[in-house]
């Protein structure tokens, strides 16, 4: 399982790396396509812009720390994910899959100092972001998921075996 996770995560990179490909060369910086309108309410856009931060902006011009944090992340990540490759499928695919995301923002930051982002979701006060960025979120979501998970399955285990302690958490 951990080879597939990383070709799943080599994947991931390519499309994201292949979408930013896309939006430089088909969309100008700035350029606002509105993909989703319910009559005059945007829902959905696609745009171009350049984040020298993070989301928001936040840390802009940081790109020391911006490179080093997801170099960190993915290397912890990779080593935890060969640990535990014969554990958890789910844990293992949201692992790919924020190391995915992160490797591909990584990409951007250390070849241009700055992210490519292109997806706009209209109808709230959100930053601008990317594939990359989807990638890192439902990974920490479905990570997040596989701990419960395992914490429900590790209560039946010791519900079945009689032995249920009460935890004070």
């Amino acid at each position: 399982m951990f080879a597939l996770s990383l070709v799943l995560a080599a994947l991931l990179v390519a499309a994201d790396q292949g979408l930013k490909v896309l939006v430089n060369s088909k969309i100008e910086q700035g350029r606002v396509i509105e993909v989703i309108k319910l009559g005059s309410v945007k829902i959905f856009s696609l745009t171009h812009i350049r984040n020298s931060g993070a989301a928001w902006s936040i840390m802009s011009g940081k790109t020391w720390f911006l490179v080093l944090l997801p170099v960190v992340v993915c290397i912890a990540g990779i080593f935890y994910m060969y640990k535990i490759r014969k554990g958890s499928k789910l844990e293992i695919v949201s692992l790919a899959m924020i190391i995915a995301g992160g490797v591909g923002n990584l990409i951007d930051r250390v070849r241009m100092k700055e992210v490519i982002d292109y997806i706009k979701f209209e109808p709230i006060n959100f930053p601008i972001f990317n594939f990359a960025d989807i990638c890192i979120v439902i990974g920490a979501i479905l990570f997040c998921l596989s701990i419960i998970i395992a914490d429900v399955n590790e209560r039946k285990v010791k519900k079945i075996d009689g032995k249920l302690e009460k935890k004070d958490d």
